[in-house]
């Protein structure tokens, strides 16, 4: 995803001169040609992200559209206050991105682990927030939140995260559910780089007999919360799947929409609520906790089996798989 944001980006700065690339002290062996091609619109802060973030701000409020850029937590939860008080209180053209969302940079530890960033960033005032599922939707996004004004947050893999769509397919939009696969016995909505996971147990549901509609929710702020409303009505349950804590993220959204509106049986896999001890690659993080075709279509079986709550004010339940591991 980061050599798809990084093209896409070299190529909007050759049109439109307010593009600007501010970094963190990282990205080698990404940047450099940004930084060749366009060097009185590319900065190195170093490794200060507060400043960094400042210094995109200032820039900002100049008439520019500046990208910040780093890994993980670093151009988001270290430098918070300045994008809620220079960024979002400005309504200033700062797009963030953070490449290595979710467990990418796992076996770094939980400094390197971004499984809380789409919920902060979601409650930042004016903050668009975008996480897409392949390298085709990142360029799309990276598009997108060049042309949507004010503050924006792009959360991308690394590299060599699988294609999932077709890049000749048309009709991204910010703030609307991309529908990839039909079905109508239940919906599976992910967020990220999950889609291809949820796209593998709608294969092993439709092993048996349970056709599964998937929608990838690239989106988070603003919500397409209509998609949700019809999965709601035109299936029989709901399954969100993230790589993110279960608390403020797609889950919680979803919850949002459908609390007190309708009955519908609902379930939420994500990362619980703790600090683990586990360190590993990504892959092996993603099976410890679930986050896997086989574990997401166990989970939309349980809850089709499980049905709607009798009192009809809509059934939320908090699943999280917790699944063991060999190291």
């Amino acid at each position: 995803m980061r050599t798809a944001f990084i093209e896409t980006l070299g190529d909007l700065a050759r049109t439109d001169p307010r593009v600007w690339l501010v970094t963190g002290d990282l990205g080698y062996s990404v940047v450099e040609n940004f930084e060749t091609e366009f060097p009185e619109r590319y900065l190195n802060a170093g490794v200060a992200e507060q400043n960094m973030t400042g210094v995109a701000a200032g820039i900002a409020m100049s008439g520019g559209v500046v990208f910040t850029y780093s890994i993980a937590n670093f151009p988001t939860l270290r430098c918070l206050e300045q994008i809620r008080n220079d960024v979002c209180f400005h309504d200033a053209d700062v797009k963030v991105v953070a490449v290595g969302g979710g467990f990418v940079y796992g076996s770094l530890g939980h400094t390197h682990h971004a499984i809380e960033d789409l919920a902060v960033m979601r409650t930042m005032p004016g903050m668009t927030v975008v996480a897409p599922a392949d390298p085709i939707e990142a360029r799309w996004a990276t598009r997108a939140i060049l042309e949507q004004p004010g503050p924006c947050y792009l959360r991308l893999g690394r590299a060599g995260e699988p294609v999932v769509h077709d890049e000749s397919a048309s009709g991204f939009e910010l703030g609307k559910a991309y529908l990839t696969r039909e079905g109508a016995d239940v919906t599976l909505i992910s967020i990220g780089g999950m889609l291809q996971a949820t796209l593998d147990a709608a294969d092993l549901l439709a092993g048996k007999g349970i056709e599964a509609r998937v929608l990838s929710m690239h989106t988070l702020k603003p919500f397409d919360g209509e998609a949700v409303l019809a999965a709601a009505h035109e299936t029989g349950g709901i399954v969100t799947v993230e790589e993110h804590r279960a608390t403020g993220g797609l889950g919680s959204a979803v919850s949002e929409v459908i609390a007190g509106r309708i009955a519908v049986p609902f379930a939420r896999v994500a990362v619980p609520d703790e600090f683990g001890p586990i360190v590993g690659d990504q892959a092996y993080l993603k099976d410890a906790f679930g986050l896997n075709g086989q574990a997401i279509a166990a989970t939309t079986e349980m809850t089709l089996r499980q049905g709607v709550a009798p009192s009809g004010t809509g059934y939320r339940k908090h699943v999280c798989h917790r699944y063991s591991a060999s190291p």
